[in-house]
């Protein structure tokens, strides 16, 4: 792969480090990333995308797009990790243009929710890694079921928390074979209920979070992993420049309104497992 290859390296080093691997299977690593609404400029004839227009009210324009476009690709570049979830695309052009701004050499797969707002699910993945064999959307989720390396993995992509338990049940029961890893909003799942891990749960607990409001940081994104894996690591993937050093908070796309130039309102999660 031509992806950062010395970076992929020292990140999946590390990740066997803290599982404790000398010689034995890599560590795979996934990251969920709600990247804010990333619109065209297209006004949509079947969902309510006008404020994102040059006309509306955001004056959302091909500069800003191309911004937004080569900030989210350097977001998912500096992450290095061969499997990338992503919540908040208009469409599938939008994803073809992510992946080609991204130096990472992804392939990537995207569905049509028919939601009233237009958000999707993409998911962004090695080829050589990932293969996937069946696809199944629905309202708020998307669910990507494939072979990674030799497992049977379902990827249960949540964007509403009811959603993940309802999804998660139905494939307990239906696909009881399939190893799940849930990415993204799923509060009300009870994950060893279910024979999930939070790769989370640690970060939550020092006070980290992926979104932030009144000077506190909330985990509403997390990365759920079954626990036939092993999880070696999973955190909030925070850089300096992704937040606003005099608020403390993410670095937004709009702040009341007013364009910042931002990355967006909430930072991505990752988790490595064996």
């Amino acid at each position: 792969m031509r992806a950062l290859p010395i970076l992929r390296t020292l990140l999946t080093a590390a990740a066997a480090l803290a599982c404790g691997l000398a010689a034995a299977r890599r560590p795979v690593g996934i990251a969920f990333y709600d990247i804010d609404r990333l619109y065209d400029t297209l006004p949509s004839l079947f969902y309510h995308d006008d404020d994102y227009t040059p006309d509306g009210r955001y004056g959302w324009n091909t500069e800003r797009y191309r911004r937004k476009i080569r900030h989210t690709a350097a977001v998912i570049d500096s992450m290095a990790l061969p499997i990338v979830a992503l919540w908040g695309v208009e469409n599938e052009a939008v994803v073809r243009d992510l992946a080609a701004a991204c130096r990472g050499d992804y392939s990537y797969l995207h569905r049509t929710l028919n939601s009233l707002d237009g958000m999707d699910f993409a998911l962004l993945y090695y080829g050589d890694m990932f293969y996937p064999e069946r696809v199944e959307e629905g309202r708020r989720y998307l669910y990507v079921e494939g072979l990674l390396e030799r497992d049977t993995v379902g990827l249960v992509l949540c964007a509403e928390e009811r959603m993940a338990g309802w999804v998660v049940r139905d494939l307990r029961r239906e696909r009881p074979h399939v190893r799940l890893v849930v990415l993204g909003r799923s509060a009300t799942l009870d994950p060893a209920a279910w024979g999930l891990c939070d790769a989370q749960a640690r970060a939550a607990r020092a006070g980290r979070g992926t979104i932030r409001s009144r000077g506190r940081w909330s985990m509403r994104d997390r990365i759920l992993v079954d626990t036939a894996f092993r999880v070696c690591g999973g955190d909030v993937y925070m850089r300096r420049y992704l937040v606003d050093q005099k608020s403390g908070n993410p670095l937004t796309t709009y702040s009341g309104g007013v364009y910042r130039g931002g990355y967006g309102y909430s930072l991505p999660v990752y988790a490595y497992f064996e």
